[in-house]
């Protein structure tokens, strides 16, 4: 092979490395303009959160359910409460990592570990407030959950608009994520048919943008659920305690342009 011959193939195959890399490491969707992150965790604190715990009210934390350990946000889950921001946000792209602890507790103990992150969270300080949930659990991470008063319309995968749905007074209802199975609510569950959770002990990577009020929800890269018209379209954002030992890292939140 010549000396010219044997050049084009390093650039070949340069330019193949290129596109490779970069096609890993974009995200699986279109991110609108966005702003420099704001801290949400700094990896050493909870500094920029308060607390709110079913039982002990605000910024009381006797059992140390929320606490930090190597860089992570350790929820012991024994307990149910939150985690909330002491700042409101409204259009944004939010990126959190989590993976699952062991335990389960107290009404939870035995079933399909749960937790959650809520946002444009409005109104009293309580389990629950109001709010639309990112829903975080065994066999159903991607659900939309609307608690007390929140609504939104759904959007099928397919872009067809579905029902706007509103969640009652003091409770909530939800809207599947898209190719969702029917699975017991047992510990360890898994989705029969379309899970998209990594398996139990493994890192998850969720993604949330949120613009003016249209709703999309990513889980590992794949579109997991959409809706527009969201009610409220603003407010705080809260990662939950609810009966299950999670891990949380990698907490970004950019402000849309």
């Amino acid at each position: 092979m010549s000396s010219q011959s044997k050049l084009r193939t390093i650039q070949q195959a340069i330019f193949l490395l290129v596109v490779f890399s970069a096609a890993l490491s974009s995200p699986a969707q279109k991110v609108p303009p966005h702003k420099a992150a704001s801290v949400l965790f700094n990896g050493h604190d909870l500094s920029t959160f308060d607390t709110y715990i079913r039982g002990e009210g605000l910024n009381s934390d006797p059992n140390h359910i929320f606490t930090v350990e190597k860089g992570l946000i350790h929820v012991s889950g024994n307990g149910f409460g939150y985690l909330i921001t002491r700042e409101s946000y409204k259009d944004f792209y939010l990126t959190a990592d989590f993976k699952w602890g062991d335990g389960t507790f107290l009404e939870r103990h035995g079933q399909a570990r749960d937790s959650g992150i809520l946002f444009n969270v409005q109104g009293e300080q309580k389990v629950w407030p109001r709010s639309i949930e990112f829903q975080i659990t065994e066999g159903g991470t991607g659900d939309f959950w609307l608690t007390d008063g929140a609504a939104l319309t759904g959007i099928a995968k397919d872009g067809t608009v579905l029902q706007h749905v509103t969640g009652p007074a003091g409770s909530a209802v939800n809207i599947p994520r898209y190719n969702k199975g029917q699975a017991p609510n047992v510990t360890g569950v898994r989705d029969p048919t379309g899970e998209v959770e990594r398996p139990h002990g493994e890192w998850n990577h969720l993604e949330l943008i949120s613009q003016g009020g249209h709703i999309w929800q990513y889980v590992n890269g794949k579109l997991a659920n959409e809706g527009k018209d969201a009610f409220p379209a603003d407010g705080k954002i809260l990662f939950q305690s609810e009966g299950a030992e999670v891990f949380y890292r990698n907490l970004r939140l950019y402000p849309l342009k």
